[in-house]
């Protein structure tokens, strides 16, 4: 089988590169920018030629969640019309495309895990753009599966876990939001179900679906660094403030928990939880 990722040396890509000499004969094409485009369909076309994919992960997006507000075009240019590009391309091929997307389609208002089918109601720019992505992505129709993540963090590129130990090493304490509720998602983990999800699939199935994958429990971003810190062995203290006392740029939600029963049901995934997750990785990344 040939697995060509979009967006290869990101968190997700990078991860999906450290699991591919356990894929067994599996051929994998890893290619970001400069090497391809998905905003241009030639770029994206004569990749295909070349490889010949079997199933497209669309690890590519644009994540600057702030910086999407005022840059609206360029959002949309990656995380609406480069999916677009990569589902008309895996469609023409005959290809399983794999999307991720983002708990930042909801609006943060649910009371529950959000599930598959709850309405999106995206807030920001970032997540319009997001879920414009899913839609377009279903309106193409090539066999797929849309994957929404959340809070992702891992060893490569910047994120949550390695800014906080950046600062608990700076610092004798700071502040984090508590009125924020999610769940922290290690990229190793969502690469992992993912390889599954890519590998288990029947090409002879036309899949159409939206599947939710995070790690299991919920934290708020507060219980989040708080833990960091303690399995860091980090002095640094963390002390819980209001959303309203970090004013951000974007509006984040308030509560995105994504309820996962649906991806362990039908691609028969077990799910590690946070907590286990970020020591695995912290015991890699800041060993005592």
């Amino acid at each position: 089988m040939n697995i060509l990722v979009a967006g290869g040396r990101g968190q997700l890509g990078s991860e999906l590169q450290a699991l591919r000499k356990g894929a067994g004969a599996h051929r994998f094409l890893f290619l970001d920018r400069p090497d391809l485009d998905i905003t241009d369909s030639g770029s994206v076309r004569g990749a295909f030629d070349r490889f010949q994919p079997d199933v497209v992960v669309n690890a590519a997006a644009y994540t600057a969640v702030d910086r999407a507000e005022e840059d609206r075009e360029a959002a949309f240019l990656v995380n609406r019309d480069g999916a677009g590009v990569l589902a008309g391309c895996s469609r023409d091929a005959g290809a399983f495309f794999i999307h991720v997307s983002t708990d930042y389609v909801f609006d943060g208002t649910a009371s529950r895990p959000y599930r598959e089918e709850d309405m999106p109601c995206p807030e920001g720019v970032y997540g319009r753009s997001k879920f414009e992505g899913e839609r377009l992505v279903a309106s193409v129709d090539p066999s797929h599966a849309i994957i929404r993540t959340s809070w992702l963090y891992s060893a490569y590129g910047q994120n949550f876990v390695k800014t906080m130990l950046r600062l608990g090493r700076e610092r004798e304490s700071l502040g984090v939001v508590f009125d924020q509720t999610g769940t922290p998602t290690h990229a190793a983990d969502l690469a992992s179900a993912v390889l599954h999800i890519a590998l288990r699939h029947d090409p002879a199935f036309h899949y159409r679906g939206v599947w939710h994958y995070s790690n299991e429990g919920v934290a708020s971003w507060y219980d989040f660094a708080h833990a960091v810190m303690e399995f860091a062995g980090l002095p640094c203290r963390v002390e819980p403030i209001t959303s309203r006392e970090f004013p951000q740029v974007a509006v984040r939600p308030a509560y995105s928990v994504l309820d996962k029963s649906a991806v362990k049901r039908d691609w028969d995934l077990r799910i590690p939880y946070w907590q286990d997750s970020l020591k695995t990785l912290l015991t890699t990344i800041n060993p005592r």
